[in-house]
């Protein structure tokens, strides 16, 4: 069995494609993973990245399933643990980053870590422990309306210290520009202090590939994607063109789109304006009418019998809807049915003949993967930074061992909410035309 240099534990599945989008990119020959593998086997393979969806269920169920990944990672010889959250921090008050960080740290018996969502390339920067958004406080940005995990602390050393038991520091970006010794230094001096984990300022890529050297030896990084572009460095591998080619592509093309993240509402608005085919999913129509989703299907089934797409099925509202929505139905209910929905909409779509599959929000990836039977994705070309085209292999048994098998010719292409230029909808297509 060959060993992996690197393994991965993403929190949801868009992190995942994001961060292996950066790894590709840097050249280490990456899989995704959808959940925990069972007996899978592994060949030319330098990094792992097993995707969960544990970014917004209870501490105790994501920390369960964090380890297991964790095992699995390590059975394959993983030398180094990344914990990948988002770019944004996305969390509750009672965690999952800092309960997970915690029990991997503890599970690999390592007494040191760092945290930085760092991703310069797309805006998201770290100065003296807070996050910006763009030229904005994280706390000043869309995601304070996020539905699921509103986010208005920007200080993300007390962001972490809320939900990690541990002592948390800093290490700012005056140490970073020192160079890896003098980030060495720091961290033994926050070590002897007491510190197990440490918020990292990153302002650039440069930072980054300095952070990278610098975190060489720790058993556990925890990051955005951003960090990873600093890692494939630390194993003598460089970037590789050949990593990223995908096979043709086939079939229609579709976008389901479940996320109400301000980006996404101009990628909608801006797909619309150009007149391609939209269809909008009520999440009122979903609770009381029951063909809602069936009426879904007939229109795309429409569409197809006279062009091959791109069409757009989506349920993106203003904060102001899903506030009202969110009153009528409550957070969890909508969110779930609307979730749902997508999941069975994705499997119908596949089934109608849709080759070219694009996907908008981590919960709403979450499920449209799942319910496609997705055992892993080969990585290919990034559309924008953090969202790369992938190519889907289903889950297929052979005797004891768990292969994968390409899932009728599907290309996917899984999207945060804040990731993409406002014309993603109309022009991802580009990069995977034969």
């Amino acid at each position: 069995m060959d060993k992996i240099l690197l393994g991965c534990i993403a929190d949801d599945f868009t992190g995942g494609t994001d961060l292996a989008n950066n790894l590709v990119r840097s050249g280490m020959r990456t899989v995704q993973t959808v959940g925990v593998p069972k007996n899978f086997e592994l060949s030319g393979v330098d990094a792992v990245v097993v995707a969960l969806k544990s970014r917004t269920i209870e501490p105790k169920d994501a920390i369960s399933q964090s380890l297991e990944a964790l095992k699995w990672l390590k059975s394959q010889g993983a030398k180094q643990i990344y914990f990948k959250y988002c770019s944004t921090f996305d969390s509750t008050a009672k965690g999952n980053i800092g309960p997970v960080t915690e029990a991997l740290m503890k599970e690999l018996g390592t007494d040191f870590t760092v945290v930085t969502p760092a991703f310069p390339d797309n805006g998201r920067t770290i100065f003296k422990g807070h996050l910006f958004v763009g030229d904005l406080l994280l706390s000043d940005s869309s995601m304070r309306h996020h539905p699921l995990t509103p986010m208005t602390e920007s200080n993300l050393v007390k962001v972490m210290q809320s939900q990690y038991p541990g002592k948390v520091g800093l290490i700012d970006y005056k140490v970073i520009q020192k160079g890896e010794s003098a980030i060495s230094s720091k961290v033994q001096a926050l070590k002897e202090d007491g510190v197990s984990a440490a918020v990292v300022d990153s302002l650039s890529n440069e930072d980054l590939m300095v952070l990278g050297r610098a975190v060489k030896d720790l058993a556990l990084v925890t990051a955005g994607s951003g960090l990873a572009i600093g890692l494939a460095q630390n194993f003598g591998l460089e970037p590789n063109e050949s990593t990223i080619k995908l096979p043709s592509v086939v079939g229609f093309k579709a976008i389901l789109s479940g996320s109400c993240s301000e980006m996404t509402l101009k990628q909608v608005n801006h797909f619309q304006k150009l007149g391609f085919p939209c269809f909008q999913i009520d999440p009122i129509k979903l609770s009381t009418n029951s063909d809602h989703i069936d009426e879904a299907i007939k229109w795309a089934r429409d569409q197809f019998s006279s062009s091959s797409g791109p069409i757009l099925i989506y349920s993106t509202s203003n904060p102001q809807q899903v506030a009202s929505i969110q009153n009528k139905l409550s957070v969890q209910v909508a969110g779930e049915m609307v979730e749902n929905a997508m999941a069975q909409l994705a499997k119908e779509l596949v089934t109608l003949g849709v080759g070219q599959l694009l996907v908008a929000g981590g919960e709403t990836s979450g499920k449209c993967v799942q319910s496609l039977n997705i055992s892993h994705l080969q990585i290919g070309p990034q559309i924008d930074p953090g969202v790369p085209w992938c190519y889907a292999y289903t889950k297929h048994v052979e005797g004891s061992v768990t292969r994968g098998e390409p899932l009728v010719g599907l290309h996917v292409a899984l999207k945060s909410g804040n990731f993409g230029s406002e014309d993603f909808f109309s022009s991802a297509w580009k990069l995977i035309e034969n």
